[in-house]
Formats: C-alpha cells, structure tokens, sequence
C-alpha cells in the first residue's frame, strides 16, 4: 500500500506473476520504488523480475539514441536494465537490475533520461541516428579549433549513463580480508559445485564463490532436468549443505570473483548487505576479498547470445535462457503472445516453459533440417514450428508490438519471400552460447576457436588453473558434471594432496545439440542501410552496420574496431556482444573468425565499487600519514606542518605576531648568522650491503665509486635508463661491503624499488643486498658558524677539526652517551653536521641539542627555511628542478657524469646528439629588477611580452622565494637554451596582465666561492 495525501493507494497487481512455482518467497510481499511509482514483489526476486512481473518492461534508454530498452537478459550479462539504486549519499548508478536484490523500501531510478523514460528528449538522436555513425565524435568535433573548450563541455555533459550520489561522502562501511586456500572455485553452477565437493572431500581448503544469491548457475533455472532422481534444486541443497558442514571450505554466495593476476591471486567482492532493508551496524556493504589460491578452478559459465536483426533492442525482446529463467525461478511470464527465435536446440526448451505457463508460441528457427528430440517434443505438444525462416524485423515504440517473419537463405543473410506479420508482447532469442573466458583471460589463457560450437574457448593456461564446465564449451549438464569432477581432481592433485574417488551423480535431461547455425546478421528485406538497426552492443548503440563501416575505413583489427565503435566498451565488456561483432567484422573482411581474433578482457569482470576497492583506506586513512620522533617537540614548539610524501614535516615555526614570511626570514637568517637546527629524519635511509655493493652503485650512479674509502661520502645523481635524472642524494661507505644511501623524502621507495628491480632482472649475479632503514634513524641537521660550538657543549666526544673531519665524511661518535653516526655533509653551505640516531632516542637528542644550543643562539628551521637555504646556493631539488624531461647537463651538473665508466644507467641515453642540443631546457637564475618582487613559482618566461597569442614560452619558474641573506628575491628556472641568455632580460606575464622583469643569472646566489662550509 502507497500513502498519497491523504488517500491510501494499493500497488498495482503483479499481471505477469504465475500462480505458483519459482523460487521466490510468496508468504513474503516487498514493496520497493521504481522511478517514483511503488509496486509489490517477493523476497527472493530481483529488481527485474520484479518490475516483469508488474508489467514493466521499459527500464531505460541507451547511450547514444536514446532509445527505448527493456531487460534482455537475467545474470551479469545484462546491457540494458542499468539502474540507480538509493537516495541520498547512499545512491549508487548502473547496477544490473538482473543483480539488484529487492527488500522493503528499495529505491531505484532509470537512467539517461530527460525529463522522464516514457517521454525523454534525448529520444530525438534516434531520429537522427543517420547523422551519427560509428566514429562520429572523431570526424565532428575537429574544427574549428577554438571551439574544442565548447565541444568538450557538452561531450562531457552527454557522457555516462548513471548519475553518482551528490553527497560524495559515502555513508557505508566496507571491509577488507586476505585469504589463502588450496583451491579456488570461481562459479557455483553444475560443474563449480563438483570441483568443490571434489576439492573438499580430498581434504582440500576450499573457497567456492558465486556471483548470484544462492548456488546452482543455470540449474536453477531449468525445470526439465533432474539429478539422482531429484530436481535441480534438491540436489544444489545438498551439495551445499555437505559443503557448509565442512571446516575447511568457505561458502561465499553474491562474491563475484573480478579479477585475476599473476601468481594466482585474485580479487572477489562480496555483497554482504545489499539486499537487507536494514542491515546490522556491525556489517559492512561490501567486503574485498585479496585471495591467494594454491590452485583455480575457473567455472563461469557462458552467455547466450543475442540474435542480430533489425529492431533486436526494443522492450519485450529478451535472451531465451533468461525468458526460461523468470518463468521457472521467478515466477514471471515476460509475455502472453510470445515468439521464440533461434538456430539453436536450446530455445526449444523456452517455448515448452512458455506453453506449459499459458503462452502462445510460435518457434522460428533459422535452421532447415530439423531434428532432434526438443523439436519432437514442441511439435508434439501442438507449438508451431517454422524452419528456414526468420525474424527480419521487430516493431513497437516503447515495446514490441508485431514482427516480421519471412523465409530466408541459409545463415539469414537473404529474404527469400514476402514476410508475414505477427502481433507478439514477446520475443525470446538464442544465437548459441559463448564460454565465459573473461577470467581465464585476464590470467593471460589462450584461446581456441571451436568451428562446431561457434565459440572461443579455454585451450592453453598460463597460471595454474583448470576450466570446467560451459566455461569450458562444455554445455550439457551430465558433461558438465563429469568436467567439473575432472577440474576438481586436478586441481587437488596439482595442490599436492591425494584426489578422493567422488562418483558422478545420475542426470535426466533433454537430449539436445549444442551446435548453433552460423547465422551473424539477419537481413531485413531491405536494401544496405535501410529499414530499422539491428545492434551488436546494446549499451554502447553499436549497430551492424556501425561494424561494417569500421571495416570499410580501414579499421580492420579488432582492437580498433573496439575503439572506434566502443563495441565491447560498455559496463559489460560484451558479454553479450563480442562474438557477433567479430563475426561480421570477419564477413566484412572476408577472413574466419579466429583470424580477426578476440579483444582483451580486463578486470573487472563486472564493475566493482570503488567503495569496496578503497575499503578503510579513505579520508584520513586513505594513505599512511609518518611522524618522526620529535614531531611531538615541533607541535609543542608551535609549528606549522605540510605533507611530504607521506610524512608530516615541519614548516616553519611562528612566534606571536610572525607572519610566515617573518619567520621563514628569522630562521633563513639565524641559520647563517648562528645556527639552525632541522628535523631530517624524513630523508630515504637504505642500507647497502654485499660483496659487489661498490660495483651495484658505480652502474647505479652517474660517478665513479669504486674506489670511495671507508668513512667518506659522496654525492651522485641516479638517472633512468632514458638519461634522465631520477634521484640524487649522499652515499657513505661505511665498510669494504657496507653502504648508507640517503635519498630524497617524496623518492624513497621509488628508489629502493628501481634498485631492486635491477638487482633481480638485470643483474641477478651481483651479491647485493638491499634494506630500507628509514624510519631506524632520527635525524637532526646543525647548519651555521656555531654549529661546531654546539656539538662540543652537547658533550660530543670526537674532535671536529676540520684536518681531523673533514668535509664529507662520516664519524661514529657518542653525545651524551648515546652512540650516533655523525655526517659532515651540507644543503645550506653552511658548516653542517648531520647527526643519526636509533630512532628511538630521536626526541632525547633533539632535546639536548636544544638545551645545548640555547646559549649559541640555536634555532629550528623548518622545510620552507630549508628551501630558500639550499636555494642561495643553487642546490637541486629533484621534483621541482626536474619533471622526468632534465639531464645532468641540463642542469649544469655534467661534472658529475663519469667519462671513464664503461657504462652506468643511463649512459647511453645521454650520448644521443639530442642530449645536446643547444635548444634543450636548462637550469639558470633569475634576478628580479624589482628586488622586492617574488615570482610565483611555475610562472612562464618569455623574451618578448607584447608578443601576441600564443606567446614563445622559453620555460618555467622552478623555485622561488625571498632571500633576507641576498636582501632581495631568487628564483630558479629551467629555460630553452638558459646559459646563452645569461646576462640578458626574460620577461614573466601574470594573469593579471602584469609583466615581471628579470635578468638571466648564474644558479647561485649567495657564497659563490663555498668559502662557509667549513665555518
């Protein structure tokens, strides 16, 4: 019952519910919303069934025409019925209504339409669909130029089907859970559930997964089969029951199994409340499962095809299998006045299910030698049959109303007599089954053409699996069952374990062919282009003759027909779509199917919310936020944070009244007047060791390291192979095998990941060992005249003469008794003397050196400080002095590059002449003629700035800031052909149409003669 006002209206009645039969729960009404209007269904149905049952068969509009569609199909595969499910932050777009399970007070909305379904403006491209063939967005919207900012604003808005919730801040939980087993099972039809008994009885651990609700596949749809004297449904409840009992299997219904990677893992989601109205606070919605399986067992499943003919995608015309499915699991009849076309035995079987519910039939069968016991049985009980004939053209507005029925030629590609009109509410197609071979796919599995049942399927795996069952081309039950058990003893076998002798059960069932006739499009009567489109991709509107055009352009591979048709591009992947597709592109190239081949399938198999991809990792656990110990003495201390990485560092430290700028200036100052102190704890630390670790960095750096003694360090820059510069920082030799690496903060894992990636592929003989020790070590870096003063009052108990530390150099020491490695290294110029500790004792030697310093005047300087330090003296930052696109040479670094060095990463790239041209990007300074003036960083410079749009950008600002120690502004930038404009003027337009001016200058700004280093 509905409240309206004040009135109470009832639901309208369920017309196409049977009276009996189904597997729904008709003791358990649900009353659910569907585009504002509310009507009534069963526990156990879906959105679809559900709205079949009340009559309603328009759900949506396509992608491109706008036109109608109505539910094709009763699984995943379904191109149609994408619906928007909820309200509020709780709506989510496209999900299957085939899929939807319904509860109380369930809300769904159609999709792409304006102002409604029945009546949508978009309906308007459907009669102009001529204008839009396959590649029109390509051939359009390419001139003018200057309209593309307009073009793309309304491709933008017409792109998409769904609309995501307008709250972005989703209010539902989702979990996440690592799973090991011994084998997998991906599907709980026929041959799924005998892999698992067989698994589970041979002691195996098993996870069996099925994307549907409850187990049994297709069985559960079909009435004329039974198994050791039971119907379907009896015998799935046993197995199940058998499975359940068992500690070591894992049962997991609504689990799609979406995607498989290398080494046998692969990802499931799992809808744990969906289909509740009010689920408990402790689940969540979702759960990932990450699953490393021993051994898969890969049991899809396959798709019925649709047929190809005109007007195949009106409301009313559904799959066969799917008709057979709603009468029997549901309880629905699509249609009272139906017409079943096929070139298949299997659709014989949905016009029985609709004879024996009350429905017309008629049968049309493109095939013209009939025979077999279906067709015996259909003709026995009075359905007419019509052989070598077909559907040429399906007609209605917003459902199917008639259709066209004529003889035709072998395969239907000719009209051989005048057709005959039918009125019909139904049509039930089948153009043969297709394995579902997406995840034997994604495993990197070929496939083989099978010329007798017009399919690919499964032939050779790449990971360690077994296919088994209509995944597998193997479409009968009875063989189906014995190809499950055969997956399941291999699998147990191949994980080790001893197979147990598990018998096959007993099977009654139609005896039929499996073998479909070629039949890929159907003529309509009418000349090439003419009379209604017959589609290959429902969701993406790619009709035949969008496929035939492709060919005749020239887009003759299969991965270029996808693109430039979006054939096989929908939320589907063409399930229901890919096979046609490649049959006509063939046709039209003249060639066998199997040589145009197959396009790839990717995960997903189907889409999977990003909800349950994130899991916890959203908001502030999105990515792991690192403290370094004293990071609770810099909150205490007042100071201001930004994010590096993942690491939280500090800024700079703010007295009362200071504006950012004031304390940067006080801290920049303090650190070349007295001293400063910086938190450096954040820098990569990787340890290096092994016997060839002097040789792993001499082919990993630019410079030579052979022969760096023990206690010294070194600078290097560590390039990509394409030459250009990657990371640099200090290496210290701390023994003949034995090396500290320091990397930049943001690098650290990048670098430590490119290092192992040469280790274990390149150079697999070299004994090197790699380790990161990052967070082992706090770091605290004392720059300044006075740093030396400090170190001695903080009680440190080796001598820091410069004859007896020099200069890039390491000593192990103790300060206040506690064990450090003390560096002699610099970014500011500046006397400095960087000192690592266990990373424990972090906070305790910060503390002390404080309490020491205070009488030097010591001051802590945050990263900004650091910046405009390191920036006086023209040192690199990498990331913001390079983007991937900058050699050594660029930046006036080529010093560094080794010219004696057989070869290092990278070598070979930088002897390209175009390494040298004189026009490259390069690395020099500017001095602003208003000494005051700051650039933004990333402002543009050019020569000439009266020069009309576009302008000739010479390059980019990469660092910029005022200097208190200059008494003015700095800035680095990366400019075309920079040293050849030294002494010379660029110029800096800014959005407001003011205009910078400044002069080209050496990278160095402060010191030119490196005289402070040693204080």
């Amino acid at each position: 019952m509905t409240k309206t006002g004040l009135f109470t209206r009832a639901a309208p009645p369920q017309l196409l519910r049977s009276a009996s039969g189904g597997r729904i729960d008709r003791g358990t009404p649900v009353s659910f919303t569907f585009d504002g209007r509310t009507y009534q269904g069963y526990e156990g149905d879906t959105l679809a069934s559900a709205l079949l049952a009340n009559n309603v068969h328009l759900v949506g509009r396509s992608f491109k025409y706008h036109r109608p569609r109505g539910i094709l199909a009763a699984g995943s595969e379904e191109p149609n019925a994408l619906v928007r499910v909820g309200r509020g932050a709780h709506a989510e777009p496209n999900l299957r209504a085939t899929q939807v399970e319904i509860h109380d007070g369930l809300y769904a909305e159609s999709q792409n339409r304006f102002p409604s379904l029945k009546f949508d403006i978009g309906a308007v491209n459907s009669a102009l669909q001529s204008f839009f063939p396959a590649g029109f967005y390509y051939k359009t919207f390419m001139w003018p130029a200057s309209m593309w900012m307009t073009y793309e604003h309304v491709i933008r808005r017409a792109a998409g089907l769904g609309r995501v919730a307008d709250d972005h801040d989703d209010p539902d939980r989702y979990e996440r859970i690592h799973a090991h087993c011994d084998v997998l099972v991906a599907g709980g039809g026929v041959a799924g559930l005998m892999a698992a008994l067989q698994a589970a009885r041979s002691g195996a651990r098993v996870i069996l997964a099925d994307e549907q609700n409850e187990f049994g596949g297709w069985l559960l749809g079909e009435a004329d089969v039974t198994i050791n004297g039971k119907a379907p449904t009896g015998w799935i409840a046993e197995v199940i029951a058998e499975l359940a009992g068992m500690d070591d299997v894992t049962l997991l219904p609504r689990t799609t199994v979406f995607g498989y990677m290398d080494h046998n893992f692969l990802t499931l989601t799992e809808s744990v409340t969906d289909n509740m109205a009010s689920p408990p606070a402790h689940l969540p919605r979702q759960r990932l499962w990450k699953v490393r399986a021993a051994q898969t067992v890969l049991a899809q499943g396959a798709h019925e095809r649709p047929l190809v003919f005109s007007g195949n995608d009106l409301p009313g015309v559904m799959l066969s299998g799917a008709v057979r499915t709603y009468i029997t699991r549901y309880g629905v009849v699509p249609g009272n006045r139906s017409v079943v076309f096929t070139n298949n035995d299997d659709a014989y079987r949905t016009a029985l299910a609709l004879h024996t519910a009350g429905a017309h039939v008629l049968v049309v069968d493109l095939r013209r030698d009939l025979r077999g016991e279906l067709v015996k049985s259909v003709r026995a009980a009075g359905i007419e049959v019509l052989s070598g004939h077909a559907v040429t053209i399906a007609s209605g507005t917003q459902h199917l109303a008639r259709v066209e029925i004529a003889p035709v030629s072998e395969g239907g590609s000719a009209v051989l007599d005048d057709p005959f009109h039918m009125d019909c509410d139904l049509l039930a197609m089948s153009g043969g089954l297709s394995p579902a071979v997406h995840l034997h796919s994604q495993a990197r599995g070929k496939l083989g053409w099978d010329d007798r049942l017009l399919c690919f399927k499964p032939t050779t795996v790449h990971e360690a699996s077994f296919n088994a069952g209509a995944g597998n081309g193997v479409f009968d039950t009875e063989k189906a069952i014995a190809d499950g058990l055969k997956a399941g003893r291999a699998a147990v076998k191949a994980a080790g374990l001893t197979a147990s002798d598990t018998e096959a059960p007993s099977v009654e069932a139609p005896n039929q062919s499996w073998r479909p006739l070629a039949a890929w499009k159907i003529s309509n009567g009418h000349g090439p282009g003419q009379g209604p489109k017959a589609f290959v991709d429902f969701q993406n509107d790619v009709t035949a003759s969008d496929v035939s055009l492709a060919a005749r352009e020239g887009y003759q591979s299969v991965e270029h027909l996808k693109r430039y048709t979006t054939l096989g591009m929908a939320t589907d992947q063409g399930k229901t779509s890919n096979i046609n597709g490649l049959a006509i592109l063939a046709d039209a190239l003249g060639r066998e199917i199997p040589e145009v081949g197959t396009t790839t399938f990717r995960m997903p198999y189907t889409p999977a919310s990003i909800g349950a991809i994130a899991g916890r990792d959203i908001g502030t656990l999105f990515d792991p936020t690192r403290l370094t110990r004293m990071d609770e003495w810099h909150r205490a201390n007042g100071a201001t944070f930004e994010h590096v990485g993942q690491w939280m560092r500090a800024w700079y430290y703010p007295k009362d009244g200071e504006t950012m700028q004031d304390a940067v200036n006080r801290e920049v100052l303090a650190a070349r007047s007295t001293a400063g102190i910086l938190d450096a704890s954040t820098l990569g630390k990787i340890d290096i060791q092994g016997p060839d670790a002097a040789e792993f960095l001499n082919r990993l750096y630019t410079n030579s390291w052979l022969k760096l003694g023990i206690g010294k360090c070194r600078y290097g820059l560590m390039l990509k192979d394409d030459g250009m510069v990657m990371d640099d920082g200090v290496t210290t030799r701390l023994a003949d095998n034995h090396f500290h690496m320091t990397t930049t903060t943001g690098g650290a894992a990048g670098v430590l990941d490119w290092m192992e990636e040469w280790l274990q592929t390149e150079w697999p003989d070299l004994n090197v060992y790699l380790t990161s020790v990052t967070e082992e070590w706090s770091v605290a870096t004392l720059s300044g005249p006075n740093a030396a003063k400090i170190l001695q009052a903080a009680g440190i108990d080796i001598s820091l003469d410069a004859a007896d530390f020099p200069f890039m150099s390491m000593r192990e020491a103790h300060i206040a008794g506690l064990p450090v490695r003390v560096f002699r290294i610099s970014f500011t110029g500046e006397l400095s003397y960087e000192i690592n500790i266990r990373a424990r004792h972090g906070l305790a030697l910060w503390t002390h050196l404080m309490t020491a310093g205070e009488a030097f005047g010591l001051t802590p300087y945050g990263t900004e400080a650091m910046h405009v330090l390191r920036a006086e003296k023209g040192f690199i930052i990498v990331g913001q002095e390079t983007d991937g696109s900058v050699t050594p040479q660029d930046l006036g670094m080529g010093w560094i590059v080794s010219k004696v060095k057989p070869d290092f990463i990278g070598k070979r790239a930088l002897e390209r002449a175009s390494m040298a041209a004189e026009d490259r990007k390069q690395l020099v300074g500017l001095r602003t003629r208003d000494r005051k003036r700051v650039i933004p960083e990333g402002a543009h410079a050019v020569l000439d700035p009266d020069e009309g749009m576009p302008m000739t950008m010479l390059g980019q600002v990469t660092s910029s800031y005022y200097s208190p120690n200059v008494g003015g502004s700095i800035a680095m930038a990366m400019l075309k052909g920079g040293r050849a404009l030294m002494g010379g003027t660029v110029y800096l337009p800014m959005l407001d149409g003011d205009v910078i001016e400044a002069e080209v200058v050496e990278p160095l700004f402060f010191d030119p003669k490196g005289e402070r280093i040693n204080g």
